[in-house]
């Protein structure tokens, strides 16, 4: 990237115009001198160079000379002239009378120059402002490239370039030959012109946008230009009735080149102390300041701009401290377009932060999300899909959060509360939040654990997740005796259909059999069909059969792999009531022998006993916490009515394996 400095270049150099201007311009003073006979009487100093030219050619054609040199031989132009020496020395070959190249390079300067020292028309016919003004109208507002290097020539001449309104020209046929080059009229363009529609499903990458501006040359020239300038083309492009869906991504485009890609990071940290006032409006601040500014609102970018590319701009402007308006316009729009994104797009904190769960990027991700909660909170109706995907995108931005020790449970859970239960149909990706944290905390108590399990729903996870919170030992019993029973559940309705599967498929096949060989014409149920009709539904009859075995087949087989999974959790489960049952039994024994103590001073070491007891024998550990912070008369219903739940799965499954081997036989036939 680089940024033109009237240091670097200037104003007034072509690659078309001759080296020795200076040596040009001595010839043509000492031929006119030769000509005349006429001595040099004139000294103009420009800068810190001197020229020593006639009198009579300079106040002939300019009103500037004519009022100072009418007592004085000598003039000194002032700091402001525009170009310098070497546009003094253009303008000094054409007043005597020389043809030297006029060019976009330099058509700028020398008109700036014409207008400062007064060659109009009022002191000569044909003088040079008119010349130069019909070179800009006739040969460089009428092509795209040299209309560009006029308007970037401009921004070194300010403020004559904008007083002579050239800039305000360069503009204006910038932006018309843009509309002509997209309603293409003679129809020139083999494709079509580049938009952001097709990307807004996608995940916002800067790189993938510097692939898509390569394809229109033209855009890329306008994403050149200075902002300033580029602000103006783009109000231009509108008024003259370009729509937002071809406007919008040049700012996109413009926005990821100067203030977003690494690239213009890398720039503007190696630049910074180098910008003077001259390039305040360079800064990325400004720039960002700017494009927030010029982009659509409301309905008009929802389909225009993808919501991928105002998250980034959000993230930058935390990074370079834009205006709070500005920061707010940012999160409307992103809360209206919220369910379009997708996880990879939502401010990350940084990986160096001390503490993620106070960072500005959470802090803002949670303002976004209130936000769209409470804008559809008026609306009396179901959830629709747009509220399951933003609690899929928060419940899976919550994972990578979790991950963070210094996390504390309550605040964690304030996080999981910012999205109503409601919206959330499937609790898989919360399943994986929460478990997350666990593995991230494993030092919280069992109360915790508890509480930050709480809004996990069983019900809304697939089988394949409840086998895995089952397995999963840093679950709280509470989730694990829920999954259980959605498990038998399942495993009964499994089994049960499995075993009326069996039952159709072995009579279809008994009925096809007699059907067949016994009574060959008994498909025919009505008394006037005809038996040598062909039927097709007799000759896919046995194929759907088979179909419907195989189907079985694979069921019965995932239903007893799900059985023997679970019915080893069940086991541990099993040994650790039976163990809390014991317990409970010494305890009422140490009751009933020792009537004269008192009860708060019984109950202590009994449960100081049944906890030991219960690490003992507990390998998992988390059922004993759980069940203990109620009374024992509780406990030992409680327990009691767990026993009989897994005593019946216990039997229900034997019998199910028992008729295990013989099923696939009789689908053998």
């Amino acid at each position: 990237m680089e940024v033109v400095s009237p240091k670097d270049c200037s104003v007034s150099s072509s690659p078309f115009s001759s080296p020795n201007i200076g040596a040009l311009l001595k010839i043509k003073v000492i031929t006119w001198s030769q000509q005349t006979g006429l001595p040099v009487s004139v000294r103009v100093r420009v800068k810190d160079k001197m020229f020593n030219l006639h009198k009579f050619p300079l106040t002939s054609k300019s009103g500037y000379f004519k009022k100072h040199l009418t007592d004085a031989s000598e003039v000194e132009l002032p700091e402001t002239f525009p170009g310098g020496p070497e546009t003094f020395e253009m303008i000094a070959m054409f007043v005597y009378g020389s043809s030297t190249l006029i060019d976009p390079f330099n058509v700028v300067a020398l008109r700036c120059a014409a207008e400062f020292l007064e060659m109009t028309e009022d002191h000569c016919s044909g003088n040079l402002c008119e010349r130069f003004d019909l070179y800009l109208n006739q040969v460089v507002l009428q092509s795209w490239d040299d209309t560009l290097i006029a308007l970037q020539r401009c921004q070194m001449l300010l403020p004559w370039s904008e007083y002579l309104l050239i800039v305000s020209r360069c503009i204006e046929s910038l932006a018309f030959m843009a509309c002509m080059e997209v309603l293409d009229p003679e129809r020139r363009r083999d494709t079509p012109v580049v938009t952001v529609e097709e990307l807004a499903s996608q995940a916002w990458s800067c790189e993938i946008m510097k692939d898509v501006v390569s394809q229109d040359l033209w855009m890329r020239d306008l994403i050149a230009l200075p902002f300033d300038f580029f602000k103006r083309v783009i109000g231009s492009l509108r008024k003259q009735g370009m729509k937002e869906k071809y406007v919008s991504p040049i700012i996109v485009f413009y926005a990821n080149k100067w203030v977003l890609s690494k690239k213009a990071r890398q720039f503007w940290e190696s630049s910074c102390d180098e910008i003077g006032e001259g390039g305040l409006n360079s800064k990325p601040s400004v720039i960002l300041q700017g494009v927030v500014d010029l982009l659509p609102v409301g309905d008009k970018a929802r389909k225009v701009i993808p919501v991928g590319f105002y998250f980034a701009l959000l993230s930058r402007s935390l990074e370079l401290g834009l205006r709070t308006e500005s920061k707010a316009k940012l999160q409307e729009q992103i809360t209206s377009l919220l369910h379009f994104s997708q996880v990879e797009d939502f401010l990350v904190p940084e990986s160096g932060a001390e503490l993620k769960s106070s960072s500005m990027e959470l802090e803002t991700m949670e303002s976004i999300i209130s936000s769209y909660v409470a804008s559809n909170s008026n609306v009396n109706h179901a959830p629709e899909a747009g509220n399951f995907r933003v609690a899929e995108l928060w419940d899976a931005y919550l994972f990578n959060v979790a991950a963070d020790p210094d996390m504390e449970p309550k605040r964690f859970m304030e996080l999981i509360e910012r999205v109503p239960p409601s919206y959330r149909q499937n609790h898989y990706p919360l399943y994986r939040t929460t478990n997350s944290f666990l593995k991230t905390h494993p030092g919280i108590s069992e109360d915790d654990k508890g509480a930050v399990c709480k809004y996990l729903d069983c019900q809304r996870l697939s089988q394949e997740a409840c086998i895995e919170a089952v397995q999963n030992e840093l679950m709280p019993l509470r989730l694990i005796v829920q999954a259980l029973f959605l498990q038998q559940l399942n495993t009964h309705k499994a089994f049960k259909e499995c075993s009326d599967s069996f039952r159709y498929a072995h009579c279809g096949d008994m009925s096809g059999s007699l059907s067949s060989s016994r009574c060959p014409y008994s498909a025919s149920q009505n008394p006037g069909e005809s038996p040598y009709t062909d039927k097709p539904e007799l000759t896919s009859r046995p194929l759907s059969f088979l179909l419907q075995k195989d189907n079985v087949m694979q069921n019965f087989k995932f239903s007893t792999t799900e059985y023997e999974s679970t019915s080893f959790r069940i086991q541990n489960l099993e040994q650790e009531l039976m163990s809390l049952k014991r317990s409970l039994q010494l305890h009422n024994i140490v009751t009933k022998a020792e009537p004269n103590l008192a009860k708060s001073q019984k109950i202590k070491p009994c449960g100081l006993e049944t906890r030991s007891l219960s690490k003992r024998r507990n390998p998992i550990g988390q059922a004993t916490s759980c069940i203990s912070s109620v009374n024992f008369a509780s406990q030992r219903r409680y327990a009691s009515r767990l026993l009989k739940i897994f005593h019946r799965i216990t039997l229900f499954g034997s019998r199910k394996l028992k008729r295990k081997p013989g099923t696939p036989s009789q689908l053998s036939k």
